[in-house]
């Protein structure tokens, strides 16, 4: 398979003023002495992988970058201005907690024109639990403040599924971030990652009925968006996440940076998680890299793509692989069955199926055609 014009670029900044509960994404205290030491080697990083490829978007995720000071996100755009990019997007995390006008401004004058802010919950309860803090008003005014300085793309994050959590808790977190002015809004249902200490102190889930009625409060309360994605939902078709999209479109993207995920060529990789190992140049995880054969690649396609409701595009597909995909996996049954649906040529899952897609999944990679 050729390689694509263009390519994504995702770049971890792991470090936090202070670590979640739930957490399990590879993150370290905010240490300013290892940040900077932290961004050298990023620099090295980029510098050894980097090919060339012209970069469409990027995603700055972490960790929390916003914890980093001026200077060092000052360093750290100097080092991303080295790539050769033609961006339709550019995103940065942040929390509330840690963000000012100041690193806005700094954000505006490099050129970021999308943030993902981690809300998560405006309930006290919830925020106790996950141990985050939150400021209503600095929530409004922070979001005032991006449309001021002309970022009108600001994606919010809410989680759901928390012990204690009630559907009528949940309808006033989703009211105030649909009060707010934003274009996109990611959901996530509360996972117990092993070593996160909700699961050390052996926090149970929800009930399994309750969740799938928290999900389809979220659905309901949030029809007027575009639902283009299971747990995420956009202005409008311009404001879906592009980067994201290169993911669920099996499209090609580096990582760089502590634990990050790249995908190139017929290579998918993991970077290592220990700092100490990152530091000495030592990049990759052990075990973290995997080498695709034309039939993963094809797998990699189905999953993500049916996450969408873009779905699965034959004709791409055809052209992509030079395969049929009813010739690799005959789907007749599941569209007989109604889980699955054909739309002007896109093999999608039916939106009121989309809370057991998973199983939807696994129904169709059983259906492969043996030879």
């Amino acid at each position: 398979m050729a390689k694509s014009n263009t390519i994504g670029c995702y770049i971890h900044i792991p470090f936090c003023n202070k670590i979640c509960s739930y957490c399990d994404f590879c993150k370290v205290y905010y240490n300013e002495e290892l940040v900077d030491k932290y961004l050298e080697e990023l620099e090295r990083e980029i510098e050894d992988s980097y090919n060339g490829e012209i970069i469409d978007t990027i995603y700055i995720g972490g960790g929390t970058p916003s914890s980093l000071n001026i200077k060092q996100l000052t360093k750290l755009f100097n080092i991303i201005s080295k790539l050769n990019t033609n961006l339709v997007e550019y995103t940065i995390e942040c929390n509330f907690d840690s963000i000012t006008e100041e690193k806005l401004d700094l954000f505006k004058s490099n050129n970021v024109n999308r943030i993902s802010f981690g809300l998560e919950s405006i309930n006290k309860d919830n925020l106790k639990l996950l141990e985050r803090d939150l400021d209503k008003n600095k929530v409004i005014n922070t979001i005032k403040y991006c449309h001021n300085i002309g970022i009108d793309n600001i994606n919010v994050d809410l989680m759901y599924a928390l012990p204690n959590e009630t559907l009528e808790v949940l309808e006033r977190d989703i009211d105030f971030i649909k009060s707010l002015d934003i274009t996109h809004i990611s959901t996530y249902s509360l996972i117990l990652e092993e070593h996160t200490k909700l699961s050390i102190n052996n926090t149970k889930y929800i009930d399994e009925d309750l969740d799938r009625e928290m999900y389809d409060l979220i659905c309901t309360k949030l029809k007027e968006y575009d639902h283009y994605e299971i747990s995420n939902f956009s202005k409008n078709k311009e404001y879906r996440s592009k980067h994201n999209m290169k993911y669920w479109k099996n499209k090609e993207y580096y990582g760089f940076g502590l634990g990050a995920a790249g995908y190139e060529g017929n290579v998918r990789y993991n970077k290592t998680k220990s700092i100490t190992k990152y530091l000495n140049s030592d990049y990759m995880s052990d075990n973290g890299i995997e080498i695709l054969e034309p039939n993963d690649k094809i797998y990699y396609e189905i999953i993500m793509n049916l996450r969408t409701s873009d779905g699965i595009n034959l004709k791409e597909f055809k052209e992509k692989y030079n395969k049929e995909l009813i010739d690799l996996y005959d789907y007749n049954k599941l569209l007989d069955k109604k889980l699955l649906e054909l739309n002007d040529n896109r093999l999608v899952i039916p939106k009121n199926l989309w809370y057991i897609s998973n199983s939807v999944i696994v129904g169709l990679l059983d259906c492969e055609v043996t030879r």
